[in-house]
């Protein structure tokens, strides 16, 4: 798995020091933005183009700041919606870390997620 530069400086700079703790929420909060972006980016193609699409690359208009998704997810298409997994925020992730109340996966197309719960 490819880990980006910036999160293995990062990773490298507070992963054996006093601040682990500071960086495992760093850590949960990259992945939680990462999985949120990557959500916003799936949805707007599908309101765009009536379908959802059948891979990452497919989306459009990504910002630079918004490249990670796709390094930081993964993503399948399914027949009725989508599977979206969480995979790296600084590095990988533990999705029993990542928790969202029902109210957040009402109207998405999410079908399936290692966080979904």
């Amino acid at each position: 798995m490819k880990i980006p530069l910036y999160a293995a400086l990062f990773s490298l700079l507070f992963s054996s020091c006093k601040f682990s703790g500071f960086y495992d929420e760093a850590n949960r909060k990259f992945s939680d933005q990462y999985f949120k972006t990557a959500i916003a980016h799936i949805e707007m193609y599908n309101i765009r183009h009536g379908h959802y699409p059948a891979v990452l690359d497919s989306l459009e208009f990504i910002g630079d700041w918004n490249q990670f998704i796709f390094e930081s997810v993964a993503y399948e298409k399914l027949d009725t919606g989508y599977r979206l997994d969480v995979v790296i925020g600084l590095q990988e992730v533990n999705p029993e870390e990542i928790k969202y109340p029902a109210e957040f996966w009402k109207g998405l197309g999410i079908k399936k997620s290692n966080v979904l719960k």
